[in-house]
């Protein structure tokens, strides 16, 4: 198949314009800055808003909206008073491996930021999500995601008190939770996992460090030991113009 305009495969059909050719005014602005973006490069400040609408002869709302799209792409990023290119998005596999060994493949610092560390008593909807009993202590752990120190996502992590018992005294929370489990001698058999896309909300925006109407996605997971048994269950949320993910897909 021929891609028109030299377009790359995997991107929108057409460049995403309809067959009846009327494109909307300011997705044909988009398109334009979209290339310009491409020439620019990552970390370079893009014209600000009237320069942008003297170029292209659109008025200012137009080019707006265009801007506001490509913010919430990915492929710009505020910046103090102005914008700028962004960088590629983190790809983070679909895997058992942990958000820590998927940012390191990637040549970012991996970190983490404590918002709350407590226990209560496990109540039914997690009981019968996990296999937990009802009832049992359960650890929250709640952590702010960091790639090179730029807020990315929000990470929530229920496990049995029992599993864990001095989470609260020999657990580093900037560290990889996966491998305290590991050095507890406490290993992931499988998981099921389920992934949205949501708003955040206010709370979570504010934590995450970007406004409510940011698209995020949302992966839940139900981890189990390599006996079968329940081992946690894991609410993240990734800014979905930072994260991509990869899976490997084949026979059996």
């Amino acid at each position: 198949m021929d891609y028109p305009n030299d377009q790359a495969p995997g991107a929108p059909v057409r460049s995403g314009i309809p067959e009846h050719g009327r494109v909307p005014k300011y997705y044909a602005v988009k398109a334009r800055i979209d290339r310009l973006v491409d020439d620019l490069g990552e970390g370079a400040p893009i014209p600000t808003e009237r320069d942008l609408a003297e170029r292209y002869e659109v008025a200012r709302e137009t080019v707006r909206q265009a801007l506001r799209e490509l913010l919430l792409e990915g492929k710009l990023r505020r910046q103090g008073r102005g914008t700028v290119v962004a960088g590629p998005k983190l790809a983070q596999p679909l895997s058992l491996a942990s958000y820590t060994e998927g940012v390191r493949r990637q040549g970012r610092t991996p970190g983490r930021a404590l918002v709350t560390l407590d226990r209560f008593p496990c109540p039914g909807a997690l009981a019968a999500e996990t296999g937990l009993m009802r009832g049992e202590p359960v650890w929250h752990l709640e952590r702010v995601l960091l790639a090179d120190d730029e807020r990315v996502g929000l990470e929530s992590t229920y496990v049995a008190v029992a599993r864990v018992p001095d989470l609260d005294r020999d657990f580093d929370p900037d560290s990889s939770f996966y491998a305290y489990l590991d050095r507890h001698g406490i290993g992931f058999g499988s998981a099921d996992e389920r992934i949205e896309t949501v708003l955040a909300t206010p709370r979570e925006a504010l934590l995450i460090g970007t406004p409510p109407a940011l698209p995020m996605l949302l992966i839940h997971r139900v981890s189990r030991d390599t006996d079968g048994g329940p081992l946690e269950r894991v609410r993240t949320l990734y800014r979905g113009d930072r994260f991509s993910f990869t899976t490997h897909l084949g026979n059996g």
